[in-house]
């Protein structure tokens, strides 16, 4: 079934090349012709994520529901996502403080992972999520997988408590501000007012694809406000139902305004294999106070 699908894709997708493109040019006697179609080393795992986990064509019915969001076919390079950092594979647990020895480590690591949202997934113990879905052997597969596996309690604008998104700006400033948004939510939460330092590392990431398009200027004549309510500043109640009805729908995810940042974009991605050449970018330090943030990159801070 994934094969006929990838097939008519492909197929109403096909690049013609210009007449006037030049041929590629004979090797010299004692060079070897490089085949421009050969297969490329450097993107080995790329390619065998895309062989493990075909896209999903989006439903014909989906592009002509008027009660969906109009598609938008996006490539778009370097979106950023701002994950703490001790979330990272070089960063030392916090389960290192309360071992005695390496051995009592251990067995705390097997503990902690026994409940490990994400390794349950990879195991198919998880009900919203199948492994078959997530990504494995491609660089940051664990940081992939682990926004799908390990959702908020409370669910987030375009996803739900029981399954999780990958969520990215298309601009540094709108991701930091999100972080400092939801960052001083929680805070204030527990009405806490000390200074906080913390670090966070910065996630590249691309997207090529079919996505759902909240943007004003996507909507059709008349219906730019269609969508409004799931841009709602104080509830998810919305776009939580959206969001599941487009996953019904085999949504590959949303594009749409940010609402903590006027003039940004975001981007929620329902797919893990979606998720496409994801490459660590700088570390960020976040000063937080009641009555002031500030984000930096370390490597700036350093320098002064």
């Amino acid at each position: 079934m994934h094969a006929v699908a990838a097939k008519k894709v492909s197929s109403s997708k096909t690049m013609t090349r210009a007449k006037t493109e030049s041929p590629i040019a004979p090797a010299p006697p004692d060079q070897p012709m490089v085949n421009p179609r050969a297969a490329s080393p450097a993107l080995a795992s790329v390619r065998a994520q895309m062989e493990a986990h075909p896209e999903v064509p989006i439903a014909d019915a989906a592009q002509l529901n008027d009660a969906l969001p109009p598609v938008t076919q996006l490539r778009r390079f370097d979106t950023h996502r701002l994950l703490p950092a001790k979330y990272g594979s070089n960063y030392e647990s916090v389960l290192t403080r309360i071992a005695d020895n390496d051995e009592h480590l251990q067995q705390i690591f097997e503990l902690d992972n026994a409940t490990n949202a994400r390794l349950e997934a990879e195991e198919n113990l998880r009900p919203n999520i199948t492994p078959r879905e997530l990504v494995f052997n491609v660089p940051h597969y664990r940081i992939i997988n682990a926004a799908f596996t390990h959702p908020n309690p409370l669910g987030a604008r375009f996803s739900t408590p029981e399954r999780g998104a990958w969520y990215a700006a298309f601009e540094l400033a709108t991701a930091k501000a999100e972080i400092i948004f939801h960052k001083s939510v929680e805070f204030a939460e527990v009405n806490w007012s000390e200074r906080e330092v913390l670090q966070y590392d910065e996630y590249l990431a691309d997207f090529t694809g079919s996505f759902h398009d909240l943007r004003p200027e996507s909507a059709p004549e008349g219906k730019q406000s269609q969508f409004t309510s799931c841009l709602d500043p104080a509830s998810y109640i919305v776009s939580q139902k959206l969001a599941v009805e487009l996953m019904n729908h085999a949504s590959l995810g949303v594009i749409y305004p940010s609402v903590r940042r006027p003039g940004g974009t975001c981007i929620a991605c329902f797919q893990p294999s979606v998720v496409s050449n994801v490459r660590k970018g700088n570390r960020f330090l976040l000063t937080w106070t009641s009555n002031r943030v500030v984000f930096n990159k370390e490597d700036f801070l350093k320098k002064r």
